[in-house]
């Protein structure tokens, strides 16, 4: 890969004047790194040399310019000047005596044209008023430019899911009311509204098509006051009796009944009590909390005198009761009902259902045009607008996506999942810094978060950061990292476990068999990722390969 020259064609033509006016170069020439590396958004070089002892003219002055030459443009970089001692200009001071360290820093914003680029050193020199010509001298032949493989798109998308519940739990309940120290049913409870409710939707849930009792429970209370004895017995007798009174009147609906007695109900009891406007509620709730023996408790409540009063004429009454409860499942739409409504009649369906008919189907185009239906009658769920950018966003449509990412960005900014999702686009668009505040933003996403962060930092160039946050991460772009780290390796295992390989991962493949010098893992592997144009014609010039592009095998592949 790496080409080696002799000291007098590998290093710049720089041109020292000495005293006399004659060229001299410098010596211990090297270029780091030589061919040139892409690292984040730039290209960049550090040339150094030893100016010879007694060569560098004391009024002799050196400029020169680093240029970058691609695809028959070229791009200069900053010019330095070195100057002799004597010399009126501004410069490095170079000793004719002892000569000099040569130090020069190239950088260039990376253009993908770059990709097959020549680096020369371009030069002025001069002593007092005499001017010497110095031709320009390539240093650097090829760019590596493999961490541009790493791509947003890689790091998949993320949906933000319905709440489409095909079968939900529902209960309804009512209270019956005994009198103190009672079982009998009342007529007038059993008339009240709450429990003529409850019978009335035992009697709709029955019959409807789209419900389905799951049970129906009867439950029997007793306040706290009397003994353990007389209320056990008391919260047997209201159970049976509200049973018995509940079937009579359901006769005809064939649905078990189960049954529960609390003799002293202290949880509800607390719960009254807390709810109360009570003067002395907390020191009620103190005797609750600190003493375990309920008849002990009852008798450090009676002690309270008028505060007791208020319990047994506002509080103690609510507990002596039996409870009926109806549970039972709403069961919604099935998945052929709703996916033939979302294509035919989408406007009976609520957002849920419609937000639900896109995951039914495999075939991208029509998730498009469910979610586009979601937007158009849901359009104030940001969920619409996300879930349709991430479908586009997956068809490679990266622009349209983004407007969609915006649009739920203005109904959800603080988001999750879409903050993460607008990252992505940001960068595949390469707006790094954009991308960046977005995944701030990204925290407790279903996303790959680490994955979209591993991914950022490779485009920007600091492969420890995106070391730190990839992991163990498999696939494509943990390859590139693992590659630009030289961990092979680890390279080949990422490749190995891709959750769904591709050209890509072929081409990568190619690459860690060239850097281990594994012709035969080139060539299979090349042939793979040569099915894809556009790799095809990357290889052809990729001086990863540099070692093989003149081997016929190799040829056949690429042309």
């Amino acid at each position: 890969m790496k080409k080696i020259f002799k000291m007098f064609v590998a290093v710049m033509a720089v041109a020292i004047l000495t005293a006399c006016g004659t060229a001299v170069q410098p010596t211990d020439f090297k270029v780091n790194p030589n061919p040139l590396t892409v690292v984040g958004e730039k290209v960049d070089a550090d040339i150094t040399g030893t100016f010879p002892v007694k060569k560098f003219g004391k009024k002799a002055i050196l400029t020169v310019t680093p240029v970058l030459k691609f695809d028959g443009t070229e791009v200069a970089g900053q010019t330095v000047t070195y100057v002799g001692e004597k010399a009126k200009e501004n410069g490095t001071t170079v000793s004719y005596k002892e000569g000099g360290k040569f130090k020069l820093h190239a950088s260039f914003d990376y253009v993908p044209a770059m990709d097959k680029c020549e680096l020369y050193l371009r030069f002025t020199a001069k002593n007092g008023k005499k001017v010497v010509e110095i031709p320009e001298t390539k240093v650097a032949d090829g760019l590596v430019a493999t961490a541009k493989l790493i791509v947003a798109k890689e790091v998949k998308s993320q949906v933000t899911p319905d709440a489409f519940q095909r079968i939900i739990a529902q209960k309804q309940e009512a209270d019956v009311h005994f009198l103190i120290q009672q079982a009998n049913l009342r007529n007038s409870e059993w008339k009240a509204e709450d429990v003529q409710n409850l019978l009335a939707a035992i009697k709709e849930v029955n019959a409807a098509a789209n419900k389905e009792i799951t049970s129906i429970e009867v439950a029997g209370y007793a306040s706290p006051d009397g003994t353990e004895n007389l209320n056990t017995t008391l919260a047997t007798k209201r159970q049976e009796n509200a049973q018995k009174k509940l079937q009579r009147n359901l006769k005809k609906i064939k649905v078990a009944v189960d049954s529960e007695i609390t003799p002293e109900d202290w949880a509800y009891f607390k719960e009254l009590v807390q709810a109360s406007n009570l003067e002395d509620k907390q020191v009620i709730l103190n005797i609750l909390q600190n003493v375990n023996d309920p008849q002990k408790r009852e008798e450090d409540i009676k002690r309270l005198g008028v505060v007791y009063e208020e319990l047994a004429n506002n509080i103690l009454p609510e507990l002596r009761r039996s409870r009926l409860i109806l549970n039972y499942n709403l069961i919604g739409k099935s998945d052929e009902e709703i996916a033939t409504l979302a294509q035919n009649d989408p406007a009976v369906l609520n957002v849920e259902e419609l937000l639900y008919a896109a995951t039914l189907t495999n075939d991208f185009n029509e998730k498009v045009e469910l979610y586009k239906k979601a937007v158009a009658q849901f359009g104030e769920d940001y969920r619409s607008h996300n879930n349709l950018g991430m479908v586009l966003y997956a068809q490679g449509k990266i622009d349209e996506a983004g407007q969609c990412f915006a649009k739920a960005l203005q109904l959800a900014p603080n988001n999750a999942d879409v903050n993460y999702n607008a990252a992505l686009v940001a960068m595949a668009q390469n707006d790094l810094a954009k991308a960046e505040a977005h995944l701030a933003k990204a925290n407790g996403t279903e996303g790959n978060l680490n994955l979209a962060l591993g991914t950022l930092h490779v485009m920007k160039g600091d492969y420890a950061a995106a070391k730190k946050a990839l992991g163990d991460a498999t696939g494509n772009n943990a390859a590139v990292l693992h590659i630009l780290l030289q961990d092979y390796a680890a390279a080949r295992k990422a490749l190995a476990n891709a959750e769904t390989p591709n050209a890509t991962t072929a081409y990568l493949l190619a690459i860690v068999g060239a850097r281990t010098n594994t012709p035969n893992e080139v060539y299979a592997n090349l042939e793979v990722a040569a099915k894809c144009a556009n790799l095809k014609a990357r290889a052809q010039n990729d001086i990863e390969f540099a070692k093989y592009q003149d081997d016929e095998k190799f040829q056949a592949i690429v042309k």
